[in-house]
């Protein structure tokens, strides 16, 4: 048997000639932010701050970026630029016999996005709904725990299930994943510039609309109460009576970032070979932190607000929310208190 020759940096450059390129280092940035940045920023990272002490879950959180994120993402992006391919190639190279691995990480990636086009087409689902003749926005005070229950419910269709099996399909939700692959599709088939400007989009007006919710909820009576949950009043006992919360503060980092799935081996792949890939994903992975950690204020804050409005709340802390009803049942409230709040909902 003879030993396959190893791919060096020379027939490396020769072959990555013909590789399609990112528009601009920029181009990059936002697709890489963009496929971070998610529900995990604004959803499960408030979640896990709001469920293991406040400020405290911070320490393990920054512990876990800068020892095992940020590392892992050098050395995806790094091996994606050196061997100009996905991680079933990368790995390939390294050995024959690691192929494997390569599929695993993409067929991780595959059911990471069969899970969040669902969740996009519940967002589409409470989109359409808002603008039909019994528009539950249309409704006055409306409380958090009404918001939770409503998309919880009536969107995603738990309200119809019993004993807590899913037994049926909910025609909106089927009609609605498919218009979200439909749309997924599109971003991807022309090509890997399209893609690159598009993302432009995609991944600025979260931003915009970030410190938009960021700006009405600082404002609301009561915000600074909650805030003072988000970054002073930390419990720090957590630490070592809770070790869950090391092993929650790593997943996250996981989840969000998109390590491990090869997403950012194959975003590599199509950056020259000489490029920063230290800085490169040192941007990438500090703007997805950053932007986790700016969405905290604007859930707290409305969290703060919330608890003025519930007779039977003293602090943040004894808010029923979790999970899906902290960002679900919240901004919305916050978003109403705005002239044309049901516009802003949506």
């Amino acid at each position: 048997m003879t030993t396959p020759t190893p791919r060096t940096a020379s027939t490396e450059y020769a072959i990555s000639q013909d590789r399609e390129r990112w528009s601009s280092r920029v181009a990059f940035y936002f697709a890489a932010v963009g496929s971070a940045v998610g529900f995990g920023n604004v959803w499960r990272f408030p979640s896990l701050v709001y469920s293991y002490g406040g400020g405290a879950f911070f320490i393990p959180y920054a512990l876990a970026l800068f020892l095992v994120g940020i590392p892992i993402l050098v050395l995806e992006i790094a091996l994606g630029q050196f061997y100009q391919t996905g991680d079933v190639g990368v790995f390939g190279s390294i050995h024959a016999r690691l192929r494997g691995v390569g599929l695993a990480s993409v067929a991780c990636g595959y059911m990471l996005v069969t899970y969040y086009s669902m969740l996009l087409a519940w967002v589409c689902n409470a989109f359409f709904d808002s603008f039909g003749s019994t528009n539950f926005w249309a409704q006055e005070e409306v409380t958090g725990e009404e918001a939770a229950n409503y998309f919880i419910n009536d969107i995603i269709g738990a309200g119809t299930v019993a004993d807590g099996l899913a037994t049926r399909l909910v025609p909106k939700n089927v009609g609605y994943a498919f218009l979200t692959w439909t749309v997924i599709y599109l971003c991807v088939a022309w090509g890997l510039k399209w893609t690159g400007r598009i993302t432009y989009f995609t991944m600025g007006f979260p931003v915009v609309l970030l410190f938009i919710f960021l700006g009405v909820s600082v404002n609301l009576e009561g915000a600074q109460s909650g805030i003072h949950e988000y970054i002073r009043d930390s419990n720090w006992e957590v630490l070592t009576k809770t070790p869950k919360v090391w092993s929650d503060a790593v997943s996250q980092i996981f989840f969000s970032i998109g390590i491990t799935f090869g997403i950012m081996t194959a975003y590599g792949s199509h950056c020259k070979p000489n490029e920063p890939a230290f800085f490169n994903s040192c941007v990438v992975a500090i703007s997805n932190s950053l932007f986790s950690f700016i969405a905290g204020f604007a859930v707290f804050a409305t969290l703060g607000y919330l608890c003025t409005k519930d007779e039977e709340c003293n602090e943040v802390k004894d808010l029923p929310y979790k999970s899906f009803g902290l960002v679900f049942g919240s901004w919305p409230v916050a978003l109403g208190t705005l002239p044309g709040g049901e516009h802003w909902i949506r």
